[in-house]
């Protein structure tokens, strides 16, 4: 069974996901771009198992239905191919990715003519086209396309190439054997920087080194045992499977979260003297907009999805009035003014070493600062309910409405925006939501003192597996 998700559609290799059906949601998505006026598309992939025969599979069926069909020469970060859309003007992209999830999954992420995340509208054109007959005609051949010389330009274009040529400094990369392996090493020589950088799993590898490839503190073992020997301000930025999301850990081996990155690229596009909108997912730090009151920018708070904070990007470019300076997500998604509307684990990880070098100070202690400045202490953590497949999510979000205290603070406001987001009485707030295709709830916690972030995050859980 093909069914789509948030960017497309994921499933198991072999098992739902193989070649037979990777070419039906191609066939949907080709007689969807011709109806919309396309003749050009852009096929991408990463390091997973079969993702370059999967690619092929798909610009074979696109060439077949008369669209020029362009295929990446080799593995390709998922940025890197929503950049390739926009340059190569064409219709829509094609990334065969899972992104972040196990070895086992692979996917087929599908890609705006804007160079972002498909709009729900997208989507769901393609699915009317995969419920009806799929009728390839007509024909066109394949190109090969290899973009990373332009997009090494554009990357030149959103730095400050002079201060890192003044400064150099020190930054590892893990990679986790994703699509994201030699991209950076290749940019330090590309724009001869001083930098040195020194890489993790930087070889591509369809198991992802045997953990899943996302940038979270549990699959970063490696990484935080070689920081435990290096001194501030040195850091490691890690990209997940595809390189679209940003995750980091210090010197001295601590994990630095996507809220924490999100809060210094933020102050540090404002001190450059950049403006706009700030956008964030409702699953996002308090101390995000308390930043962006503080700096005197806008806060739009969107349900969780990149494809809303996309729709932010397009809205601003519509609209310069209402230009987005930054937008992001819980789980290290991050896009910036003047590229393109799109997650880019790579930029972020350079821009990140652009604000060390700029200020002086280490990611910790610009933290520190953000904190200070907006009064919040910022202590987070989140829960994974993997339930049994009888389990009713709807009941448990409907029950949690109900609660009117929460390890004893009193909750003072209820959204059902996206999920159950309980706000408590002093400052700090929890978020319940249910999976629309697994038999899963998270549950989302963050306050202003540790004790009380793991409290109600426990009682949280345990409530909710109460039933």
């Amino acid at each position: 069974m093909i069914q789509f998700g948030t960017d497309g559609w994921r499933d198991i290799i072999a098992e739902d996901f193989t070649y037979d059906n990777v070419r039906k949601v191609a066939q949907a998505h080709a007689q969807y771009l011709k109806k919309q006026g396309g003749t050009r598309v852009v096929v991408g992939y990463d390091t997973r198992f079969q993702a370059d025969g999967f690619a092929q599979v798909a610009a074979e069926t696109m060439a077949a239905n008369g669209l020029e069909t362009m295929l990446a020469r080799e593995y390709t970060p998922t940025p890197v191919l929503s950049f390739a859309v926009v340059h190569y003007q064409a219709a829509g992209g094609v990334m065969i990715t899972a992104s972040h999830n196990p070895p086992k999954y692979c996917g087929y992420k599908i890609k705006g003519a804007y160079g972002g995340s498909a709009t729900p509208a997208i989507v769901s054109g393609i699915e009317a086209e995969l419920a009806g007959p799929l009728s390839p005609s007509d024909s066109a051949p394949i190109d090969e396309f290899d973009v990373r010389e332009e997009y090494y330009l554009a990357l030149d274009r959103l730095l400050d190439l002079e201060l890192f040529r003044r400064s150099g400094g020190l930054m590892y990369h893990d990679a986790m054997g994703g699509a994201g392996a030699g991209w950076l090493e290749g940019y330090v020589r590309h724009a001869k920087l001083p930098l040195t950088l020194r890489p993790l799993h930087g070889v591509a590898n369809p198991t992802f080194y045997g953990v899943n490839p996302e940038p979270v503190a549990a699959n970063l073992g490696s990484l935080l045992t070689v920081l435990q020997g290096e001194a501030p301000p040195v850091f490691g930025a890690v990209t997940d499977g595809d390189a679209d999301r940003i995750g980091a850990a210090v010197a001295g081996g601590a994990y630095f979260n996507s809220h924490k990155i999100f809060a210094v690229l933020l102050q540090h596009l404002a001190g450059r003297g950049l403006r706009g909108r700030v956008v964030k997912t409702v699953s996002g730090s308090r101390i995000i907009g308390l930043l962006a009151q503080a700096l005197d920018l806008e806060l739009l708070e969107t349900a969780v999805g990149f494809k809303y904070i996309t729709d932010a990007f397009l809205h601003g470019l519509r609209h310069p009035e209402h230009s987005v300076l930054i937008g992001g997500e819980e789980s290290g998604g991050i896009a910036v003014q003047g590229h393109i509307p799109e997650r880019d684990g790579l930029l972020n990880a350079l821009l990140l070493q652009e604000a060390i070098l700029r200020s002086g100070r280490s990611l910790p202690e610009l933290f520190s600062d953000i904190e200070e400045l907006t009064g919040f202490q910022h202590f987070y953590d989140r829960n994974d309910l993997h339930l049994p497949p009888d389990f009713d999510k709807a009941q448990a979000l409907r029950a949690a409405q109900g609660w009117s205290e929460l390890a004893g603070e009193r909750i003072t406001e209820i959204s059902t925006a996206d999920g159950v987001k309980l706000t408590l009485e002093h400052g700090g707030w929890v978020l319940l939501r249910a999976s629309g295709t697994e038999p899963l709830i998270r549950i989302y916690s963050e306050a202003n003192d540790s004790d009380l972030q793991q409290a109600t995050l426990a009682e949280a859980t345990r409530r909710t597996l109460a039933g």
